[in-house]
């Protein structure tokens, strides 16, 4: 035999509420040709320009595959502050570029680090407990950034 218990529809709406704690705010996605990037490598003020200090990687020798390389580190840099500035509903209005970037946690794992005028945008939009979700991935022509921002408890 089979027992159930009777539960209200309110009854179901209050557990479902307090299983879900957080929703989607923004999602956002780019793409980037690796090689539009050479001549930003070649351009030390236009990478000071976009990125943060942590994200700069002082290039010393030179070379096909080290050229490579960078193109692909600040591409698919460049394409996370795009897709980023998708999901929050921005574009770039307001975001200095500069103030927020990509490191890798202890585990390899791409995340996103923000200076304070950032912060404050991301706070007045979408709350104090907002999480920002990132995944990369590059090859030889492209670069492409899928990013999630994650509201509520």
């Amino acid at each position: 035999m089979c027992y159930y218990k009777k539960v209200s529809y309110f009854a179901i709406l209050k557990i479902q509420r307090k299983r879900i704690a957080k929703m989607i705010y923004g999602i956002g996605c780019d793409i980037a040709k690796v090689s539009r990037f050479e001549k930003w490598v070649k351009n030390p003020e236009l990478i000071n320009r976009f990125f943060n200090g942590c994200e700069i990687i002082k290039s010393e020798g030179e070379g096909e595959k080290k050229m490579q390389f960078l193109c692909e580190h600040y591409a698919s840099r460049f394409a996370a502050k795009e897709a980023f500035s998708k999901a929050l509903g921005t574009g770039f209005t307001n975001l200095e570029l500069s103030d927020f970037g990509l490191k890798k946690n202890e585990n390899g794992k791409p995340e996103f680090f923000f200076g304070s005028k950032t912060a404050d945008i991301i706070e007045r939009r979408c709350g104090k407990n907002a999480k920002v979700q990132i995944s990369i991935s590059h090859e030889k022509e492209f670069a492409v950034s899928f990013v999630v921002i994650e509201i509520g408890e």
